[in-house]
């Protein structure tokens, strides 16, 4: 009987490595792809206008194989579209920060006096976020 219940623990005792092991190998890859994705997207929005239109241009030329004169006209056009891009988004600005003005204020307004300095302090981070993302 003690041989048999020796067996026991130890099956019981491989089994639970075994799931303590595939626990961690599901959380390591979870997280490894949580914090891949998201330097990537740190990276990518650390880039100035120029620089993203530089890898867009070195990244068709590469693909497709373009010629020298082909990758000035789309450096060109990039440049372009970059430019009427943000002349849209600066003319609709007022009206977006109107919008989002008005939309704090009814969440303020159903906040606790408690709620109202963490509700603050969030939109601060965002504000902060948001200013840095645009640069």
């Amino acid at each position: 009987m003690n041989g048999e219940a020796n067996g026991n623990a130890k099956q019981r005792a491989a089994l639970w490595i075994g799931v303590v092991f595939l626990l961690g190998a599901s959380l390591g890859g979870v997280f490894g792809y949580h914090f891949a994705a998201r330097s990537q997207a740190d990276t990518r929005l650390a880039l100035t206008e120029g620089e993203r239109r530089a890898q867009k241009v070195a990244l068709l030329t590469k693909e497709m194989n373009l010629t020298s004169e082909q990758q000035k006209v789309l450096d060109d056009a990039i440049r372009e579209a970059q430019r009427k891009i943000k002349m849209v988004r600066d003319a609709s600005q007022p009206q977006i920060d109107a919008i989002r003005g008005q939309a704090r204020e009814k969440v303020r307004a159903s906040l606790t006096s408690d709620q109202i300095p963490k509700y603050e302090a969030y939109l601060k981070k965002l504000d902060e976020e948001r200013k840095r993302n645009a640069q």
